[in-house]
């Protein structure tokens, strides 16, 4: 591009810079013998340019080194020339770029600062006056320092990217620091005559093309680095300014009996102890560290499904909500999402880890902080809940767990309405911002956890949760924990949630969603009309039911983005085996049954499944010391490591969700040898109240038949089941064939959770109507399952977990199989007969028998 004069600099003796071609190219030799980029998309036909029509680039700041940097990635790149002329329609233009920003000094009125280039004006000009010229502006992000990819030092993050411009020394520094990691994302073209389709006028048209571009790089860097983020003193006046946090101090003066000032004090402790105090430099450290860290805890993070999160980011308030398995998980979903160019999610984190030092360290990295219960403390309630507010309303990404705590079983936990039910009545107060949730999935292959997990569930009182234990942990426990598998759930737009269930909701009462006596521990299950989550909301309390449904969705969503890993596998095979030992290839072909469901029988599209084969499962098992091998003339066998077995149960109960309905069938097949599928449907859709609730399972009514189809097939096309010509019935296999044994081995998959249904079953209708609350019948049967266990051959962490006869109770109320008076008391009439009917159905006759006396019937 010869003699082009390209005014790139502004503030200082140097204004203009003459690009004749030497000197450009000179100029970009000497910054790339420094500079290494990252350049986004990699393949020139993502951008979908249209190669009919000319391209202009914009770059939204003036920097001599952003400018070299898009010449040359436009070439290597393989895109249209940023220093080549531009010639649209009448238009000649001695090179194909502008800057959106004229100006950023610091004393810069705004109004220069965001004044109209002239190639800008003449481009708006030019498609006035010819109706058939279009024009592709292509947005350029350049950012210095944001590929978290490569590892950097503290004194980097310090000139890492930020809200404000930079001036000449700080982009120096950046360029100094940085250079070796620089992100450059082409986005997707602009049409020039789609914006002016509405025929403005030329000065409507300027600023209309300059406010969609300034919308549009504010956009692009809130995904790399977050909102503009405001000083946290400066978020704490906000918050303690608004007008429920004022009503809220006077009504504390008032209960209190002090002064306004003195409540006001109060307040402002509140939200100091609430509030992050996010910092950018430190979130690149942690980034360092936890890189180092995983690559010494595991032989890799593998990502699924991110691109949907990429996809709705412009634009969106996000709330991450992942399944909740292990103090891992907040560090590693913040890593993985900052690694992936998006803005680490702010984080609920409990006040127990609000600790010295810890503390500390966790806010900065972008943690906030909320006690385990609100109540006794209105003044509190109201400071978090605005905010909680605040931070939605700005567009901050916000992580919580929405079962509370850990997951000690490896299953999904029922969901807490707490701090969604305050996520819910925000958006109903504000809803400018769309807000998107987006479930995630987190999968190990061990936990760090593990050992402490399965004390608690034999009995032993819970320890205080700290990262300290979780380090105490990590020393006590050998690094090798294999793989780790984050799959993102297809996400649930609270808005289009909203119009599913109310669809005047923005004119109505956005009042009464949340529990603001507890955060995230406490709260209701999600109301279970149905097993997919039927949802009332005709009545006042709409924005409560709402809540309640969709935490329950969410739920659901969570468990169709599981991960199938080979350990899941491995314990599906060797847990339904009496002695946890199987002849190896017997459990190739257990495992194979799995495979073949999985693969042919899907739970849910976004379920990533298990690519290996058996011989390479029953291998990584090994290498992971899972399991032995012992090695025997007539054929090696494959055992369970000592001390192994109970943790195993928690990967197994990982995926249990997503072979439920094949073991349920496979117990009633096994149990009932012969069957008409008329029957076999029904007894599944009596069951499939109880156990679709419990797991979370997402087939309304009108779907199971089709599943159940599937599954059918399947067992068919292997072996598992034979149809019996004329009667038209379902027949299990021979009873001496080894396809029975396989056939009884899946049904092995649910019997622990059918078990405890019939336990719960048959100790109310023992105890009678009207006799017993839901905490006392919980209680009643945790010690009976207890006992039970220890007493016959039942697994005493998984069939005795006393928060699974609780959620199974609350489960009862819902389907109004249970119903509970102002007393506390649970009442029941002879439609509690049918789902106990049909549990013996898949139960074995010693296990009923067990059951039923323990419970004090005394019948078989």
């Amino acid at each position: 591009m010869r003699g082009t004069v390209c005014r790139a600099w502004h503030g200082g003796a140097i204004k203009v810079f003459d690009f004749s071609g030497v000197f450009a190219r000179l100029a970009r030799r000497l910054l790339y013998v420094w500079v290494r980029t990252a350049q986004f998309p990699e393949q020139p036909a993502g951008l979908g340019l249209d190669p009919a029509k000319p391209v202009c680039y914009v770059l939204q700041d003036r920097h001599l080194s952003d400018l070299l940097v898009l010449f040359e990635e436009t070439r290597r790149g393989g895109l249209p020339l940023a220093e080549a002329p531009l010639r649209a329609g009448g238009l000649r233009a001695a090179r194909s770029f502008f800057f959106l920003n004229r100006s950023h000094g610091l004393t810069t009125p705004a109004r220069e600062r965001y004044g109209h280039s002239p190639l800008m004006t003449r481009l708006v000009r030019a498609a006035q006056a010819d109706p058939a010229l279009d024009v592709q502006l292509v947005p350029v992000v350049i950012l210095w320092g944001r590929a978290p990819d490569k590892q950097e030092s503290i004194l980097k993050a310090l000139f890492a990217e930020t809200w404000r411009t930079p001036g000449p020394l700080r982009q120096l520094l950046a360029i100094l620091l940085h250079g070796r990691h620089v992100l450059v994302r082409f986005n997707a073209p602009i049409s020039l005559r789609e914006l002016l389709a509405d025929g403005p006028d030329e000065a409507t048209a300027l600023r209309k093309l300059s406010r969609v571009l300034r919308v549009h790089f504010r956009r692009q860097r809130e995904m790399a680095i977050g909102p503009d983020l405001s000083h946290r003193n400066t978020q704490i006046d906000a918050l303690l300014a608004a007008q429920p946090v004022r009503a809220a101090i006077a009504a504390e003066a008032t209960r209190l009996g002090v002064s306004p000032g003195a409540a006001e004090t109060r307040a402002r402790g509140f939200a100091l102890e609430i509030a992050s105090d996010y910092s950018y430099g430190v979130v690149r450290a942690l980034d360092l560290f936890l890189s180092w860290l995983w690559t010494r805890l595991y032989d890799g993070v593998e990502v699924h499904n991110f691109d949907a999160v990429t996809r709705i980011a412009p634009g969106h308030g996000i709330v991450y909500v992942p399944c909740h398995r292990s103090h891992v998980d907040y560090l590693l979903l913040s890593w993985l999402i900052h690694r992936n160019g998006l803005t680490p999610p702010h984080i609920a984190a409990g006040a127990n880890l609000d600790m010295p030092l810890v503390g500390p360290l966790l806010r900065r990295g972008g943690a906030f902080f909320l006690r385990r219960s609100f109540k006794g403390e209105p003044l509190y309630a109201a400071v978090f809940h605005e905010y909680l507010h605040l931070m939605l309303a700005r567009g901050f990404p916000i992580e919580y767990f929405i079962e509370g705590g850990r997951s000690r079983s490896g299953r999904t936990l029922m969901p807490k309405a707490g701090i969604l039910g305050m996520t819910v009545n925000s958006f109903l107060r504000e809803h400018a911002r769309p807000l998107v949730f987006v479930p995630v999935y987190i999968g190990y292959e061990k936990i760090i956890e593990g050992a402490t997990y399965v004390r608690e569930l034999a009995g032993q009182p819970k320890r205080r949760e700290s990262l300290w234990g979780l380090l105490r942990s990590a020393r006590s426990i050998r690094r090798v924990f294999g793989r780790v598998h984050v799959n993102f759930g297809e996400p649930l737009p609270l808005a289009e949630y909203l119009d599913g269930l109310r669809p005047d909701w923005r004119a109505g009462d956005a009042t009464g969603g949340d529990d603001t006596g507890q955060a995230g521990e406490a709260g209701a299950a999600p109301p279970a009309t149905d097993a997919a989550g039927a949802t009332d909301t005709s009545g006042t309390d709409w924005p409560r039911a709402a809540t309640r449904g969709a935490a329950g969705e969410l739920a659901r969503r969570i468990n169709e983005a599981a991960v199938i890993t080979p350990v899941n596998l491995i314990a599906l095979a060797l847990l339904a085996t009496p002695r946890l030992t199987a002849d190896e290839h017997a459990l190739h072909r257990q495992i194979e049954h799995y495979l073949a469901l999985s693969r042919q029988a899907p739970y849910a599209p976004t379920v990533i499944g298990c690519a290996l084969e058996p011989a390479q499962i029953v291998a990584h098992a090994e290498r992971l010391g899972i399991v032995e091998r012992l090695p025997h003339p007539l054929g090696d066998l494959i055992r369970v490591r000592e001390g192994e077995g109970a943790q195993l149960a928690w990967f197994r109960n990982n995926v249990l969700h997503l072979f439920a309905l094949p073991g349920l069938i496979a117990c009633l097949l096994g149990h009932n040898r012969l069957l008409d599928p008329a029957r076999l449907s029904g007894a599944v859709a009596g069951i499939y109240t109880l156990l679709g609730a419990e797991l979370f399972l997402h087939w309304t009514p009108a779907a199971l038949p089709a599943a159940i189809d599937e599954c059918l097939a399947v067992f068919a096309e292997r072996g598992l089941l034979q149809r019996t010509f004329g009667a038209g019935r379902l027949a299990a296999p021979e009873a001496s064939s080894q396809e029975s044994v396989e056939l009884q081995q899946l049904g092995e998959t649910v019997r622990p959770t059918l078990e405890r249904h019939f336990l719960t079953l048959a100790l109310l209708q023992q105890r009678g109507s009207g006799r017993l609350t839901r905490a006392a019948l919980a209680d009643d049967c945790h010690l009976l399952a207890q006992r039970l266990a220890l007493l016959d051959t039942f697994e005493i962490a998984e069939f005795a977990e006393k928060t699974l006869f609780s959620g199974l109770l609350a489960n009862l109320v819902d389907s109004e199989l249970l119903h509970e008076d102002a007393a506390g008391l649970l009442h029941f009439d002879e439609r509690i007969t049918t789902p106990l009917a049909d549990a013996e159905l898949v139960l074995p006759a010693e296990a009923r028998r067990a059951i039923r006396r323990m419970a004090g019937t005394g019948s078989a």
